[in-house]
């Protein structure tokens, strides 16, 4: 019968880490923020390997002259041309595509605005891609473009804007910069040079320790006597200003110096590799940033000639033939990079005009288009 009276036990709630013992290690890498702005200033202004990939790449560009032709002549006079060489009251060519190229290799995306004229442009203006938003209509296509600063918008129609993107696999709108590339290349750079800063600030020595032995062996420091030893320490002791003044220490003090790890004699390699995988995501020979370890190319001469080849000539063309196709008033007309007029390229153009002109066979408009020279004028 007490059977038929007695009462289950309460429902008792129990967390679900109760039992749970949680195992903490060394944590995880800190790596920066992958938007334009951070990288702007984590791997342009803050890191000089980035900063001057951008610079080179970017100045180079800038100073390849472009031509502008159509199937039967170049063009010598054009207002297309006038509008290149004074795009804006403010900036010159140099200047413009400078900035433009800058933007396209920080961010993956350039965008240029035009302002509206009679035939061609009144002006041409590079607009900070950082404040640029695309607007996609119902079939994924722009069809405008918001430039933000602060709590102000303003909407750009999408004739108006020349958007250079950088190809990237996964997105639709915007491009792929070699700065994202490098990212975790210019963290661990820019950790490296924190850490040999933080090594001069300690007299460029490691850490070493202090032991106190008092007459009875092993002892405490107290308060007042650790305080004391802790300001003098950073005070005369820290700093390359300090940098070899010997130490007083008396009480049972004893310095033991700590010296160099295998990890700490490897931290200039690291630093080295960093800064070549910088170099190699922007297509820039390390041999002409100075980097140490770097011996692909037999001379500077061949390393400047496959720079402008393989990275500076592509880029122009791309921004050249987007031009082309996006600026009113072409009248079928193209901008194409003026080959002939880039030093570097100097030996290998003139190899090539040899070439051409002692190839009898060939007529003398076959030997023009060979060298990207329309028909000869009847």
């Amino acid at each position: 019968m007490l059977g038929l009276f007695k009462r289950e036990a309460p429902e008792v709630k129990a967390s679900a880490a109760g039992p749970m013992v949680a195992f903490h290690g060394a944590g995880r890498a800190m790596w920066s923020g992958r938007d334009g702005a951070t990288m702007t200033r984590v791997g342009f202004t803050s890191n000089p390997v980035g900063f001057r990939c951008v610079k080179l790449i970017a100045e180079a560009a800038a100073a390849v002259p472009m031509v502008l032709s159509d199937a039967e002549r170049r063009y010598d006079v054009h207002p297309v041309l006038d509008l290149l060489a004074r795009p804006n009251g403010g900036q010159g060519s140099g200047e413009l595509f400078e900035a433009f190229y800058g933007q396209l290799l920080l961010s993956g995306n350039g965008y240029m605005e035009a302002v509206a004229g009679a035939d061609v442009p009144m002006e041409l203006h590079v607009v900070r891609s950082d404040r640029m938003r695309v607007v996609p209509g119902r079939d994924g296509w722009p069809v405008g473009y918001d430039y933000t600063v602060g709590a102000k918008k303003h909407r750009f129609a999408a004739e108006a804007i020349c958007h250079v993107r950088g190809w990237h696999p996964t997105d639709d709108h915007y491009g792929l910069s070699p700065m994202q590339a490098a990212a975790t290349a210019v963290d661990v750079h820019n950790a490296a040079s924190k850490w040999s800063k933080a090594l001069l600030d300690n007299a460029a020595r490691p850490s070493g320790a202090i032991v106190y032995r008092s007459a009875e062996g092993a002892g405490v420091l107290g308060a007042d006597q650790y305080d004391r030893l802790k300001s003098e320490l950073e005070g005369q002791h820290q700093g390359a200003a300090n940098a070899g003044r010997p130490m007083l220490l008396e009480g049972g003090l004893d310095w033991k110096p700590m010296g160099f790890s295998p990890s700490d004699m490897e931290f200039q390699k690291t630093k080295e590799a960093a800064a070549r995988e910088i170099a190699l995501a922007f297509g820039v020979p390390p041999m002409l940033l100075g980097l140490p370890g770097d011996a692909t190319y037999a001379n500077y001469a061949e390393a400047n000639r496959a720079f402008y080849r393989l990275t500076v000539l592509p880029l122009v063309g791309k921004v050249t033939g987007a031009l082309s196709q996006w600026l009113p008033g072409m009248g079928g007309t193209r901008l194409k990079p003026d080959l002939d007029g880039v030093p570097a390229l100097a030996l290998e153009r003139e190899a090539q005009w040899r070439r051409v002109a002692e190839a009898d066979f060939l007529s003398e408009d076959e030997k023009r288009a060979l060298l990207g020279l329309p028909p000869r004028a009847v």
